[in-house]
């Protein structure tokens, strides 16, 4: 079972309804964080912290997040030291940064068109485990050396 963290602020809130209903079932553990309802008002960096600290407190878990652009959302969550988040504008994109960099949180716009549908590079997200390449494996020791040391 995957256990599974979503959030989104009031743009990429309808985007987000449509993926807790699209995770829903015995083999996803998923937890909405928010936002539950739509609030024009709110911020995308409560949700971004909601959901990288739920991460980084449940190991092997994942996080989806969305916003606009998936931009703003994304930087927020990647000031967490731990987090590797990236924006999944296509399943390749959602592929390569589970099985290169192992991120464990994807953003995923909620009003910019991505390349492929958006429920589809969630599925690519969730069934694409890490690679363990040396190379890869080498850069994110690089990555926790400058979290380190910032």
């Amino acid at each position: 079972m995957q256990e599974i963290y979503i959030g989104a602020d009031h743009a990429g809130f309808h985007l987000k309804e449509s993926m807790r209903e699209h995770l829903e079932g015995p083999e996803n553990q998923t937890e909405d964080l928010g936002a539950l309802s739509l609030d024009k008002e709110d911020d995308y960096p409560s949700y971004a912290e909601a959901v990288a600290k739920t991460v980084l407190s449940h190991p092997g878990s994942l996080g989806v997040l969305s916003c606009g652009n998936a931009e703003g959302i994304c930087i927020a969550a990647n000031k967490f030291d731990g987090i590797r988040a990236g924006v999944g504008f296509s399943i390749e994109a959602a592929q390569t940064m589970r099985a290169d960099d192992n991120a464990n949180i994807i953003c995923i716009p909620g009003r910019i068109k991505t390349i492929d549908d958006p429920l589809a590079i969630l599925d690519a997200f969730l069934a694409t485990p890490f690679s363990g390449a040396k190379r890869h494996q080498r850069r994110l020791e690089e990555i926790e050396e400058i979290e380190r040391n910032n």
